[in-house]
């Protein structure tokens, strides 16, 4: 798939070990996400970069891209983790793993504004800017702030009233916190026929690509 004169790249299908020491270790957010599909990019025979993809959690979300006829089409780039982005290595291993989906597809990723992050790599593989995600908020305890949101409502999965149990078990160290408002990206895959009919549905106006920070 590649040389660049440093050693062959290959982008391959990994498993969800393959991906752990990368999205636990190295990742900023340090927890798995929901993985339907996994990929590794290797120089020679050495892993250095995984990406993955899931179903979002959110059936708004899911919903609110191209309406409830492609929601099940939509799947979210969850993870991008490279242990260094030489030779453009990120743009590579998007692009070739989203080769190796298949079928139609909806595919959205966020880049993170609060880890100086623009969306460079979704800009240099064409996704369709979408502007801003919504203001939300995640849950927090005092001590704990390095975990993720997702991380601690996780502990009481099940529960009718998770908001209560984390009440409950922490007190008033439970507190709510604004989740950082990220940029949005979106690409569209598949047959001709099926970019088109999503790309005439997409609820979201595509807009002009942010600039990178500090120009």
């Amino acid at each position: 798939m590649g040389n660049g004169g440093g050693g062959m790249r290959t982008v391959r299908a990994i498993t969800r070990a393959d991906t752990l020491p990368f999205l636990i270790d190295i990742h900023y957010a340090h927890r798995m996400p929901s993985v339907s599909w996994s990929f590794g990019l290797f120089h020679d025979e050495q892993l250095e970069g995984v990406i993955t993809y899931g179903t979002p959690s959110s059936a708004p979300l899911r919903r609110g891209i191209c309406g409830d006829s492609f929601k099940h089409c939509v799947v979210e780039l969850n993870r991008l983790c490279l242990r260094k982005n030489l030779r453009n290595d990120a743009s590579f291993l998007v692009a070739n793993s989203l080769k190796m989906l298949r079928g139609n597809r909806i595919v959205i990723s966020f880049a993170d504004i609060s880890q100086g992050h623009v969306g460079t790599v979704y800009q240099a593989s064409n996704f369709i800017y979408c502007g801003l995600s919504a203001k939300r908020t995640d849950w927090k305890v005092k001590g704990m702030e390095h975990l993720h949101g997702q991380t601690i409502a996780d502990e009481f999965r099940g529960h009718a009233n998770r908001a209560q149990a984390m009440h409950d078990k922490y007190g008033d160290d439970f507190y709510l916190h604004p989740r950082p408002i990220k940029h949005r990206y979106l690409k569209i895959i598949g047959r001709k026929g099926f970019r088109v009919a999503a790309m005439s549905a997409l609820k979201y106006a595509p807009r002009p690509y942010p600039r990178s920070i500090g120009k």
